[in-house]
């Protein structure tokens, strides 16, 4: 279970991981990333946590570990693998 923080993270989520969740943004406790996809997994269920494994996480723009400090003031997004044709 996610432990709960008075930072809350803003996530931005994209394609099918964003059909997971059923939404395209929202507000995530958490003052890592892994805390904060704790706390998203425990939020949107299975489903989603299934497709976020495959995800690159950024944070602010930049790419991200799952130990990266978070604050109130940062953007995390959720991005799967993409591919072209």
């Amino acid at each position: 279970m996610a432990r709960y923080t008075s930072v809350v993270a803003k996530i931005r989520l994209f394609a099918s991981v964003r059909v997971a969740a059923g939404v395209g943004s929202d507000t995530i406790p958490g003052t890592t990333v892994a805390e904060v996809l704790d706390a998203a997994n425990e939020r949107y269920g299975s489903d989603f946590a299934g497709v976020v494994q495959t995800c690159r996480v950024w944070v602010n723009g930049e790419p991200a570990e799952l130990d990266h400090t978070v604050t109130d003031a940062d953007e995390v997004a959720f991005l799967p693998p993409v591919s072209g044709g």
